[in-house]
């Protein structure tokens, strides 16, 4: 477990950025906040950190948004706010998405806890508005490091 005390919303894409880079495909990023948390600036610096160019925007009313880049890890993003069962979870297709050579980034996994794809990255966020946001990353070993 690794904790990180972010200052602005610069300082939480940068980290997420250097996580971003050592994220291997097939893995799960599960981010765990409240509204405001800062989750879809994460997956921001995370996309990032992968080499996609694309422009992450929140997938609230889109359940998924996806990103792909020739040459780099493709990122499914999805939006667990309004999924509450597992029953719902099946109907959205979620299973159907190829997490073994892509990463997957899901806001509001507290939803989805107990249905969450291993290899599993936890990231907690605390703090909102111009709160300091404690970020608390579980899973960590999962994490390439030889390139930092």
């Amino acid at each position: 477990m690794l904790s990180f005390t972010t200052n602005s919303p610069a300082e939480t894409h940068a980290l997420a950025k250097k996580i971003g880079a050592a994220l291997r495909p097939g893995t799960c990023v599960a981010f765990f906040g409240g509204l405001g948390a800062g989750k879809t600036t994460f997956t921001r610096g995370l996309a990032e950190g992968l080499g996609l160019p694309d422009l992450v925007s929140s997938p609230t009313f889109a359940l998924v948004n996806e990103y792909h880049a020739p040459g780099c890890v493709s990122v499914y993003h999805f939006d667990m706010y309004r999924v509450t069962s597992p029953e719902a979870l099946e109907t959205t297709g979620f299973w159907d998405y190829p997490l073994e050579d892509s990463v997957f980034v899901i806001e509001w996994a507290e939803n989805i806890e107990d249905d969450l794809p291993e290899p599993l990255v936890k990231i907690t966020i605390t703090g909102s508005g111009d709160q300091p946001r404690q970020i608390i990353l579980e899973g960590d070993e999962l994490l390439d490091r030889s390139g930092s």
